[in-house]
């Protein structure tokens, strides 16, 4: 069958994984951590906020319901493929799933990751991860497609939650004083650094204020009222002596002053996982509830229509590049692999293979 997806026959959704019942969690969490030294009472202490969703990761049914919003998209554009989830540091694993595909004749698959943004653990380390259950399972090929967080879908989708929570505040605060905080995962400062090509406008964090800049302007325009914003980080781990983006949400949110109320908008997740669901809808919540003002959580892209009208796009893209008749795009982490993300400034690596193979 020939289509505009051809050459690929399936579409793998490359994530994080999550655990899915109590027993899972602290397994999942060794896999998470493993050669970073991180003792198992860390790991129990860290655990508790999984048992507070009763010991499972919000981000397998989220990542569910985005497969099959992606199903149902490509079959409406007449591309009808198999969508199937692998994992990093949970079942199922990259190379169970990869397997599968194997055994069911699947030898050339297309790959899009739940991480929008380009760094190591976001970008890279997806490709290193692919690179080697390419090797565990030979006759199959899989092509990355690259970081997506500035496509008008995903900014978009942004736009739309932002709006309807200024809204919802400003109902509860009147012409209060409202504070915006955009919010995205902290990485190492060093691991910003050496984002994508390592220039400074290819930053992580410079990613970032591209995109809430943008999500911002388009929210004025609708609302008619000019925001107060900036961004903030969450999800800080690792040794305290490894400086991490700053400043933290919950930091921020203490030092906040005449305000009355606050909006996080969490422009670096796709969807609903654990850094939202306790991050940002409990420890922030009761930040502010501290602080004094009134909270509001904007809802992620989630499978919001323009989100997933843009992955599909991304997808067939990526066919076209595949088949020799669409140029890759113009990303250092497309046209330059093997120096792109690398986990450190100073370390090159340069045995991953490209994110698009056209063959």
């Amino acid at each position: 069958m020939s289509d505009a997806l051809s050459p690929y026959s399936a579409v793998l959704l490359a994530s994080y994984g999550g655990p899915r019942q109590p027993e899972d969690v602290l397994p999942f969490m060794r896999n998470a951590t493993a050669g970073r030294g991180v003792p198992d009472e860390r790991l129990l202490e860290v655990s508790q906020h999984y048992h507070l969703f009763g010991g499972r990761s919000p981000i397998n049914e989220q990542n569910e319901a985005l497969r099959d919003a992606l199903v149902a998209e490509l079959k409406r554009r007449g591309c009808p493929r198999p969508v199937v989830i692998g994992n990093r540091n949970w079942t199922p694993f990259f190379a169970e799933t990869v397997s599968a595909l194997h055994r069911d004749r699947h030898d050339r698959v297309v790959a899009l990751t739940t991480a929008a943004y380009s760094c190591y653990s976001a970008c890279r380390q997806y490709r290193e991860d692919l690179a080697a259950v390419m090797e565990q399972v030979s006759g199959v090929i899989i092509d990355k497609v690259g970081p997506y967080s500035e496509r008008d879908g995903f900014i978009s989708a942004n736009v739309d939650a932002l709006v309807a929570s200024v809204q919802a505040l400003r109902s509860r605060i009147g012409d209060g004083v409202m504070k915006v905080l955009f919010v995205t995962h902290s990485i190492p400062v060093a691991m910003n650094t050496a984002s994508a090509d390592g220039t400074p406008a290819a930053r992580y964090d410079a990613q970032h204020i591209r995109v809430a800049s943008r999500v911002a302007e388009a929210a004025e325009a609708y609302l008619g009222e000019r925001l107060d914003w900036e961004l903030v980080y969450c999800s800080r781990s690792g040794s305290p002596h490894v400086s991490w983006l700053e400043p933290d949400v919950n930091d921020r949110l203490a030092e906040l002053t005449g305000v009355a109320g606050v909006v996080a908008a969490p422009i670096g997740f796709i969807s609903d996982h654990m850094e939202v669901a306790y991050d940002l809808d409990t420890q922030a919540r009761e930040s502010a509830a501290a602080a004094g003002f009134d909270y509001e959580r904007a809802a992620t892209a989630g499978i919001h229509p323009d989100f997933i009208a843009t992955l599909a796009d991304l997808l067939l893209e990526q066919a076209a590049v595949a088949r020799g008749e669409l140029a890759p795009p113009d990303h250092p982490c497309l046209t330059e692999p093997a120096s792109c993300c690398l986990p450190h400034p100073q370390k090159e690596q340069t045995h991953v293979p490209s994110a698009s193979h056209a063959h």
